[in-house]
Protein backbone atom coordinates (compact mmCIF):
# COMPACT_ATOMS: atom_id res chain seq x y z
CA UNK A 1 0.00 0.00 0.00
CA UNK A 2 2.92 2.66 0.68
CA UNK A 3 4.64 1.39 -2.37
CA UNK A 4 1.25 2.53 -4.30
CA UNK A 5 1.13 5.59 -2.50
CA UNK A 6 4.34 6.87 -2.99
CA UNK A 7 4.10 5.61 -6.65
CA UNK A 8 0.59 7.62 -7.29
CA UNK A 9 0.17 10.08 -4.95
CA UNK A 10 3.13 11.74 -3.22
CA UNK A 11 3.38 15.30 -4.92
CA UNK A 12 1.12 14.92 -7.32
CA UNK A 13 -2.06 17.01 -5.03
CA UNK A 14 -4.42 14.09 -5.61
CA UNK A 15 -6.58 11.51 -3.93
CA UNK A 16 -7.59 8.27 -5.64
CA UNK A 17 -10.83 6.46 -5.65
CA UNK A 18 -10.58 3.63 -2.98
CA UNK A 19 -12.24 1.11 -5.83
CA UNK A 20 -8.62 2.21 -8.16
CA UNK A 21 -6.51 0.76 -4.91
CA UNK A 22 -8.25 -2.05 -4.88
CA UNK A 23 -8.04 -2.67 -8.72
CA UNK A 24 -4.13 -2.16 -8.42
CA UNK A 25 -3.53 -3.94 -5.04
CA UNK A 26 -5.84 -7.22 -6.31
CA UNK A 27 -3.99 -7.02 -9.65
CA UNK A 28 -0.61 -8.09 -7.22
CA UNK A 29 -2.53 -10.55 -5.44
CA UNK A 30 -3.90 -8.36 -2.39
CA UNK A 31 -7.35 -9.18 -1.57
CA UNK A 32 -10.18 -6.38 -1.82
CA UNK A 33 -10.82 -7.12 2.00
CA UNK A 34 -7.47 -6.83 2.98
CA UNK A 35 -7.00 -3.38 1.15
CA UNK A 36 -10.00 -1.93 2.07
CA UNK A 37 -8.97 -3.12 5.76
CA UNK A 38 -5.27 -1.27 4.97
CA UNK A 39 -7.32 1.57 4.05
CA UNK A 40 -9.43 1.98 6.95
CA UNK A 41 -6.16 1.45 8.96
CA UNK A 42 -4.19 4.06 7.52
CA UNK A 43 -6.95 6.80 7.79
CA UNK A 44 -7.67 5.96 11.96
CA UNK A 45 -3.65 6.43 12.16
CA UNK A 46 -3.57 9.86 10.55
CA UNK A 47 -1.93 8.34 7.38
CA UNK A 48 -4.81 9.06 4.71
CA UNK A 49 -7.64 11.17 4.32
CA UNK A 50 -11.03 10.19 3.05
CA UNK A 51 -12.31 12.78 0.44
CA UNK A 52 -16.11 11.92 -0.90
CA UNK A 53 -16.98 12.97 -4.37
CA UNK A 54 -20.92 12.15 -5.36
CA UNK A 55 -21.21 8.40 -3.95
CA UNK A 56 -17.49 7.27 -4.38
CA UNK A 57 -15.44 7.43 -1.71
CA UNK A 58 -11.53 8.86 -2.22
CA UNK A 59 -8.51 8.61 -0.17
CA UNK A 60 -5.22 11.47 -0.45
CA UNK A 61 -2.04 11.82 1.66
CA UNK A 62 -1.51 13.40 4.83
CA UNK A 63 0.98 15.64 5.96
CA UNK A 64 2.64 12.65 7.92
CA UNK A 65 2.11 10.44 5.38
CA UNK A 66 3.49 12.54 3.36
CA UNK A 67 6.86 13.17 5.10
CA UNK A 68 6.91 9.46 5.60
CA UNK A 69 6.89 8.66 1.70
CA UNK A 70 8.99 11.65 1.02
CA UNK A 71 12.05 10.05 3.10
CA UNK A 72 11.34 6.89 1.41
CA UNK A 73 12.08 8.24 -1.99
CA UNK A 74 15.03 9.69 -0.56
CA UNK A 75 15.97 6.75 0.56
CA UNK A 76 15.03 4.62 -2.48
CA UNK A 77 16.49 7.13 -5.20
CA UNK A 78 18.32 9.35 -3.78
CA UNK A 79 21.29 7.58 -0.96
CA UNK A 80 20.51 3.90 -2.17
CA UNK A 81 21.92 0.80 -0.28
CA UNK A 82 25.86 1.75 -1.24
CA UNK A 83 27.44 4.18 0.88
CA UNK A 84 30.24 5.37 -1.10
CA UNK A 85 29.93 9.02 0.40
CA UNK A 86 31.10 8.31 3.84
CA UNK A 87 33.12 11.47 5.85
CA UNK A 88 34.55 8.76 8.50
CA UNK A 89 32.19 10.40 10.89
CA UNK A 90 30.45 8.00 13.51
CA UNK A 91 27.20 8.60 15.63
CA UNK A 92 27.53 7.32 19.27
CA UNK A 93 24.93 6.90 21.54
CA UNK A 94 25.37 6.09 25.14
CA UNK A 95 22.24 5.14 27.18
CA UNK A 96 21.88 3.32 31.27
CA UNK A 97 18.98 2.70 32.51
CA UNK A 98 17.56 1.16 35.66
CA UNK A 99 17.23 -2.82 35.43
CA UNK A 100 13.35 -2.21 36.88
CA UNK A 101 13.38 -0.40 32.95
CA UNK A 102 13.72 -3.65 30.91
CA UNK A 103 10.99 -2.99 28.37
CA UNK A 104 11.87 0.56 27.90
CA UNK A 105 15.54 -0.78 27.08
CA UNK A 106 13.91 -3.16 25.03
CA UNK A 107 12.25 -0.28 22.75
CA UNK A 108 14.89 1.77 22.68
CA UNK A 109 17.25 -0.86 21.54
CA UNK A 110 14.56 -2.34 18.92
CA UNK A 111 14.65 1.71 17.76
CA UNK A 112 18.62 1.86 17.19
CA UNK A 113 18.48 -0.94 15.16
CA UNK A 114 15.54 0.15 12.88
CA UNK A 115 17.53 4.03 12.74
CA UNK A 116 21.04 1.97 11.97
CA UNK A 117 22.84 1.78 15.31
CA UNK A 118 24.74 -1.08 16.37
CA UNK A 119 25.87 -2.11 19.72
CA UNK A 120 29.55 -2.01 20.62
CA UNK A 121 28.96 -3.14 24.18
CA UNK A 122 27.34 -2.72 26.85
CA UNK A 123 24.67 0.53 26.35
CA UNK A 124 27.21 2.21 23.63
CA UNK A 125 25.67 1.98 20.48
CA UNK A 126 27.25 3.23 16.82
CA UNK A 127 26.03 3.90 13.53
CA UNK A 128 27.74 5.80 10.30
CA UNK A 129 27.20 9.56 9.56
CA UNK A 130 24.91 11.50 11.13
CA UNK A 131 21.53 9.63 11.37
CA UNK A 132 18.83 11.49 13.33
CA UNK A 133 17.79 10.30 16.69
CA UNK A 134 15.38 13.43 17.43
CA UNK A 135 12.08 11.16 16.42
CA UNK A 136 13.83 8.44 18.90
CA UNK A 137 14.27 10.65 21.97
CA UNK A 138 11.02 12.30 21.67
CA UNK A 139 8.82 8.78 21.22
CA UNK A 140 10.24 7.22 24.08
CA UNK A 141 10.72 10.22 26.30
CA UNK A 142 14.45 9.19 27.48
CA UNK A 143 16.27 11.94 26.77
CA UNK A 144 17.72 11.99 30.30
CA UNK A 145 18.72 8.50 30.18
CA UNK A 146 20.79 8.92 26.52
CA UNK A 147 24.26 11.02 25.46
CA UNK A 148 24.90 11.31 22.27
CA UNK A 149 28.76 12.08 20.64
CA UNK A 150 29.74 12.15 17.08
CA UNK A 151 33.41 11.13 16.78
CA UNK A 152 35.79 9.47 14.48
CA UNK A 153 38.05 5.97 14.75
CA UNK A 154 41.38 6.35 15.93
CA UNK A 155 44.07 4.48 13.52
CA UNK A 156 44.12 1.85 15.95
CA UNK A 157 40.63 0.57 16.00
CA UNK A 158 40.45 -2.20 13.21
CA UNK A 159 36.57 -0.65 12.11
CA UNK A 160 35.79 -3.90 9.85
CA UNK A 161 35.99 -5.95 13.11
CA UNK A 162 34.20 -3.55 14.91
CA UNK A 163 31.68 -3.57 12.14
CA UNK A 164 31.17 -6.88 12.11
CA UNK A 165 30.90 -7.31 16.11
CA UNK A 166 28.09 -4.32 15.91
CA UNK A 167 26.15 -5.71 12.84
CA UNK A 168 25.09 -8.92 11.68
CA UNK A 169 26.61 -8.46 7.75
CA UNK A 170 25.87 -12.69 6.99
CA UNK A 171 21.84 -11.81 7.43
CA UNK A 172 22.26 -8.43 5.77
CA UNK A 173 23.90 -9.75 2.63
CA UNK A 174 21.67 -12.69 2.51
CA UNK A 175 18.82 -10.25 1.70
CA UNK A 176 20.63 -9.17 -1.05
CA UNK A 177 21.72 -12.25 -2.13
CA UNK A 178 17.58 -13.36 -1.85
CA UNK A 179 16.68 -10.30 -4.02
CA UNK A 180 18.85 -10.85 -7.19
CA UNK A 181 17.91 -14.81 -7.32
CA UNK A 182 14.22 -13.69 -6.79
CA UNK A 183 14.41 -10.79 -9.58
CA UNK A 184 17.15 -12.29 -11.73
CA UNK A 185 14.69 -14.44 -14.21
CA UNK A 186 12.75 -11.97 -17.21
CA UNK A 187 9.63 -10.00 -15.65
CA UNK A 188 8.44 -9.13 -19.44
CA UNK A 189 5.96 -11.96 -19.10
CA UNK A 190 4.53 -10.45 -15.99
CA UNK A 191 1.97 -7.76 -15.50
CA UNK A 192 4.02 -4.51 -15.28
CA UNK A 193 2.09 -2.67 -12.92
CA UNK A 194 2.25 -5.26 -10.47
CA UNK A 195 5.27 -6.07 -10.36
CA UNK A 196 6.63 -2.78 -10.24
CA UNK A 197 4.62 -3.14 -7.30
CA UNK A 198 6.02 -5.97 -5.62
CA UNK A 199 9.30 -5.18 -7.16
CA UNK A 200 9.83 -1.72 -4.80
CA UNK A 201 8.07 -3.09 -2.09
CA UNK A 202 10.66 -5.96 -1.67
CA UNK A 203 13.85 -3.59 -2.25
CA UNK A 204 11.96 -0.88 0.45
CA UNK A 205 11.56 -3.58 2.59
CA UNK A 206 15.74 -5.05 2.27
CA UNK A 207 17.25 -1.63 2.69
CA UNK A 208 15.03 -0.13 5.59
CA UNK A 209 16.90 -2.61 7.05
CA UNK A 210 20.55 -1.15 5.83
CA UNK A 211 22.42 0.51 8.20
CA UNK A 212 24.38 1.93 4.93
CA UNK A 213 27.99 0.79 6.61
CA UNK A 214 31.01 2.75 4.83
CA UNK A 215 31.83 0.26 1.44
CA UNK A 216 35.05 0.62 1.91
CA UNK A 217 34.52 -1.30 5.31
CA UNK A 218 32.26 -4.70 4.16
CA UNK A 219 33.70 -7.32 2.64
CA UNK A 220 35.29 -7.13 -0.92
CA UNK A 221 32.05 -9.18 -2.52
CA UNK A 222 29.41 -7.46 -0.72
CA UNK A 223 26.11 -7.98 -2.62
CA UNK A 224 24.22 -4.45 -2.09
CA UNK A 225 26.02 -2.82 -5.20
CA UNK A 226 25.18 -5.45 -7.74
CA UNK A 227 21.43 -6.29 -6.64
CA UNK A 228 21.07 -2.07 -6.36
CA UNK A 229 22.00 -2.28 -10.36
CA UNK A 230 19.61 -4.95 -10.69
CA UNK A 231 16.81 -3.04 -8.81
CA UNK A 232 17.48 0.08 -10.95
CA UNK A 233 17.23 -1.83 -14.49
CA UNK A 234 14.13 -3.76 -13.71
CA UNK A 235 12.20 -0.21 -12.25
CA UNK A 236 13.43 1.82 -15.40
CA UNK A 237 12.24 -0.71 -17.51
CA UNK A 238 8.88 -1.54 -15.62
CA UNK A 239 8.04 2.14 -15.41
CA UNK A 240 6.85 2.84 -18.64
CA UNK A 241 4.56 0.37 -19.17
CA UNK A 242 3.55 0.41 -15.49
CA UNK A 243 2.95 4.16 -15.88
CA UNK A 244 0.90 3.27 -19.16
CA UNK A 245 -1.72 0.85 -17.12
CA UNK A 246 -1.93 3.46 -13.54
CA UNK A 247 -3.06 6.20 -16.16
CA UNK A 248 -5.95 4.11 -17.34
CA UNK A 249 -6.93 2.53 -14.26
CA UNK A 250 -7.00 5.02 -11.91
CA UNK A 251 -9.81 7.48 -11.00
CA UNK A 252 -8.08 10.29 -9.45
CA UNK A 253 -9.77 13.72 -8.61
CA UNK A 254 -7.68 16.95 -7.06
CA UNK A 255 -7.22 16.77 -2.97
CA UNK A 256 -9.07 19.20 -1.38
CA UNK A 257 -7.32 22.06 1.00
Amino acid sequence: MLTFLGDHLLDRGVCVYSGSVIDVLGRAGVSAEATRSTLTRLTARGLLRRQRHGRKMYFGLTDRSTRILRDGAVRLWETGAVNHDWDGTWTLLAFSLPGERRRERHDLRAQLAWAGFGPVQGGLWIAPGHPDVRPILADLGLGPHIRIFRATADEATDVAEMISHAYDLPALAARYTDFSTRWAPPTSGSDPLAAKLRLITDWLQIIRQDPRLPISHLPPDWPAASAQELFFQLNARLAGPAAEIAAALLDTAPLME
